[in-house]
């Protein structure tokens, strides 16, 4: 599902506001330290017992994000996956929480949106740009994600090349100020 530029603007925007308030330095990001820094209790499937552990694979195959009203946010998650995909579900829940996705929340856009959270919080154009070697198999190895998504990140890069502004944005360069490559 195609959202439209205001959206993708705002999410962009989010993902950087998150970045900086919870000081989130480097590449490549991790899920499972943000969700801890937010405050976001993260459960593991395997830690469920098997009636629960059932109805949480019914809900989702890879996670969720619930507010049980006990005061607290929860992830759950199944951790049997890999974990390039478990650290993707997160950032996705994770995107669920910060754009107050709801039950009221069209849910054809809440999953667009938090998709496209994840994919920019997870391997951004101008970090990408940043790089000295940009293949495929660099991204997936600098962005600790698979090569499929690293397929879509450097077609996702070459957009941005393509139809972006010549110059950066103000919140691309305080992406880039804020999160630095490991080497």
């Amino acid at each position: 599902m195609r959202l439209d530029d205001e959206t993708y603007e705002y999410i962009k925007n989010e993902v950087i506001d998150l970045f900086v308030r919870y000081d989130v330095k480097c590449i490549p990001i991790s899920g499972f330290e943000l969700a801890s820094k937010m405050g976001i209790v993260l459960v593991p499937y395997t830690s469920l017992s098997p009636q629960k552990y059932s109805k949480a694979y019914e809900i989702s195959e890879d996670g969720f994000y619930a507010e049980p009203g006990d005061g607290k946010e929860y992830i759950f998650y199944n951790d049997l996956i890999k974990y390039r995909r478990c650290n993707m579900t997160i950032l996705h829940e994770i995107g669920h929480a910060v754009l107050g996705h709801s039950e009221d929340t069209d849910h054809d856009i809440a999953e667009a949106e938090a998709a496209f959270f994840a994919k920019y919080a997870l391997a951004a154009p101008p970090l990408i740009h940043k790089l000295h070697d940009k293949s495929i198999e660099a991204i997936s190895e600098a962005f600790d994600i698979s090569l499929e998504a690293a397929i879509y990140a450097a077609d996702y890069y070459r957009k941005w090349l393509n139809y972006g502004p010549s110059n950066y944005l103000t919140y691309e360069l305080i992406l880039i100020d804020q999160v630095h490559m490991i080497s």
